[in-house]
């Protein structure tokens, strides 16, 4: 299933999807929140609509480089009695004072610099995972939010979900016993490939100078736009980064870890070694923490993933394994050791809970709150660049946690983000 859709196709949002108007709802003033989001073609649409479940939620404001998103998009409100006011920059959006937050649903380059100048303007923020395409840059947006004393969830909206809490509070329980390996994966059989297309003109009413950004200068290529921007590496990580994020997180959460010792990783184009991305379509990486491994693996075009599932996590313990996705979780029992967990389906919708969640924390300003603050978001990208910079080096890396850098000077080169066009990291 795609990604994108996974959201909409599930019963638990379906049923609570009508989006009625946020003006038809009885809310008071002063708990209205008015939120603008920049990118609304993939996921800061779903953004939106997750946050329009909320009557406080009000959209004022949507920003893209691409007129006909805009367009698209505008006119969808429209239809729901929801009228925005329209930005081909969001730097003049960050301007509107009477917008309290945004959602930001950008290629990954973009996410650091449009959350630090949205936190510089005093605005609450709704950032897409992962949270930067360099562990400078995760850095830098942790610095930003300190700075600034904003409110900013990451769109990890599984940190919302019961089931995977609950999954996570079985395994600090202790009963699976003393756990030695941790694997994650992510097996994704709707990935096919993407064929080579000829270099041309940007699209009309596309600003793709502004859609380039810090990124290096090229030529269009359809195939970097939209969607498919996840598979080069100006861009974004691959599936490390834009599934890993999600899943890893999860591994280190239920091991209470932050950073490995060590990573090595191996993988290729071994699927589809003529098309046109340039991330690997599969990859093994294993991560030595104190005590135990943590493995991570992805693939393209197959479905087949361990235990049957296309994605997940699996808790290795001595005395069973729980194994937990997006659907449920269930333990598989070590022979006799211990008792098996019936599967224990999923009941609610991460998104919304999520968006809920970032509602909440907005009018009370406990920041402990969130569910997925910004340093969640950032250790989980830093460990998923690590295992990204491990493949790119064709090297066994080992990371100095005093000096929070690699031994490698190889490595190390890696870890700062690469901007271009006069762009700059912010400080």
């Amino acid at each position: 299933m795609d990604r994108r859709n996974f959201l909409f196709n599930t019963s638990a949002f379906l049923a609570g999807s009508a989006l009625l108007p946020s003006a038809l709802r009885a809310v008071a003033p002063s708990d209205i929140v008015n939120f603008g989001v920049i990118g609304v073609n993939g996921m800061g649409w779903s953004d939106l609509n997750g946050m329009l479940h909320h009557p406080e939620a009000r959209c004022v404001a949507i920003c893209d480089v691409d007129k006909n998103v805009l367009d698209k998009r505008a006119a969808e409100l429209a239809k729901k009695d929801i009228k925005a006011q329209l930005y081909g920059d969001y730097r003049q959006m960050l301007e509107n004072k009477d917008i309290d937050a945004v959602i930001i649903g950008t290629p990954d380059h973009w996410h650091c610099l449009q959350m630090a100048d949205a936190c510089s303007a005093g605005k609450d923020i709704y950032v897409e995972k992962p949270i930067g395409n360099s562990i400078a840059e995760c850095r830098a947006m942790v610095n930003a939010q300190q700075q600034h004393n904003r409110v900013v969830q990451v769109g990890q909206w599984q940190r919302s979900m019961q089931h995977f809490s609950d999954a996570i509070a079985f395994v600090h329980a202790g009963k699976l016993g003393n756990v030695r390996l941790v694997k994650a994966w992510a097996y994704m059989g709707w990935m096919k490939p993407i064929p080579k297309k000829d270099i041309t003109e940007p699209p009309p009413g596309v600003d793709y100078t502004t859609w380039l950004g810090p990124a290096q200068k090229r030529p269009f290529d359809p195939n970097r736009f939209h969607f498919n921007f996840r598979w080069y590496w100006d861009y974004a990580g691959g599936l490390m980064t834009d599934w890993g994020v999600h899943l890893i997180d999860y591994a280190l959460y239920g091991m209470k870890a932050s950073n490995p010792r060590s990573v090595v990783a191996s993988g290729g184009k071994f699927a589809y070694p003529d098309d046109a991305s340039e991330t690997p379509d599969t990859l093994t990486a294993i991560y030595e923490f104190d005590g135990f491994n943590m493995q991570w693996e992805h693939a393209t075009g197959i479905d087949g993933g361990p235990y049957g599932r296309t994605h997940g996590i699996a808790f290795i313990g001595n005395n069973g394994t729980l194994v937990l996705d997006r659907g449920g979780w269930e333990v598989i029992p070590e022979k006799d050791k211990m008792e098996a967990v019936a599967y224990q389906k999923a009941s609610d919708n991460g998104l919304v809970k999520h968006t809920r969640n970032f509602i909440d924390v907005i009018k009370s300003r406990k920041l402990e709150d969130l569910n997925c603050d910004i340093s969640t978001g950032a250790n989980v990208a830093v460990n998923a660049q690590m295992g990204n910079i491990a493949y790119k080096t064709g090297q066994k890396v080992y990371w100095n946690a005093d000096k929070q850098q690699f031994t490698s000077r190889d490595a190390n080169k890696l870890m700062t983000a690469q901007y271009h066009n006069n762009y700059k990291l912010p400080k």
